[in-house]
């Protein structure tokens, strides 16, 4: 019965064994392909498969009558959310290290040209008038 991608294969290998925590929640093979879907969303969504077996199968009703309806509820009332996205600042871009053509000053700028010493009217470093 387990076919296409892990996630499906996951969720209906969990609806099928599902009957060894209670043996009224023995699935016909349609029920288990109808529900797998929804336990693959809770699945991709994060939840362990432990916790979504015991979110179907803990506290069921003494008078059992319709078990796939049930876990149906249960899949879509207790679906957990999503889980955020960790949001990655973008890194800025690396500026390359250049030499001043004025006093070979290394500094960081996209293009090769002068330091700001060197461009700044007056700075430390610019050639004095005689």
């Amino acid at each position: 019965m387990p076919t296409g991608t892990p996630p499906a294969r996951a969720a209906t290998s969990l609806l099928a064994e599902l009957r060894r925590d209670d043996d009224r929640l023995l699935l016909p093979e349609r029920d288990v392909r109808r529900l797998a879907p929804a336990v693959t969303t809770w699945l991709e969504r994060g939840a362990a498969p432990e916790a979504v077996r015991r979110a179907l199968s803990a506290g069921l009703p003494p008078d059992l009558r319709h078990p796939a309806a049930l876990l149906a509820h249960r899949l879509t009332a207790l679906l957990p959310p999503p889980l955020p996205t960790a949001q990655l600042a973008p890194r800025p871009a690396v500026v390359p290290l250049q030499n001043c053509d004025g006093c070979d000053r290394a500094f960081r700028a996209p293009k090769p040209g002068r330091c700001r010493d060197c461009r700044e009217p007056g700075g430390a470093l610019a050639p004095t008038a005689a």
